[in-house]
């Protein structure tokens, strides 16, 4: 199953969001944390029914709303 992309995002934006976010929820996921625990640390408000696919998408998204500084 294939993500949708969000249309107000470039698609390879979004793919390279959801690769960090995937490997950031495992390493909670594998230290014995939940999906709230992956949303918390990002700074994101904690949902009490949230699953690992939701908390994926939300990280992603959070990515993709703060565009990272250039460099000179």
């Amino acid at each position: 199953m294939t993500p949708s992309v969000p249309d107000y995002l470039n698609p390879i934006q979004w793919h390279q969001a959801l690769a960090v976010s995937r490997q950031s929820c495992a390493r909670v996921f594998v230290d014995g944390g939940s999906p709230t625990d992956a949303l918390a640390a990002f700074g994101l408000s904690v949902v009490d029914d949230v699953t690992w696919e939701k908390a994926v998408d939300v990280i992603a998204g959070e990515l993709c709303a703060h565009p990272l500084p250039r460099a000179a």
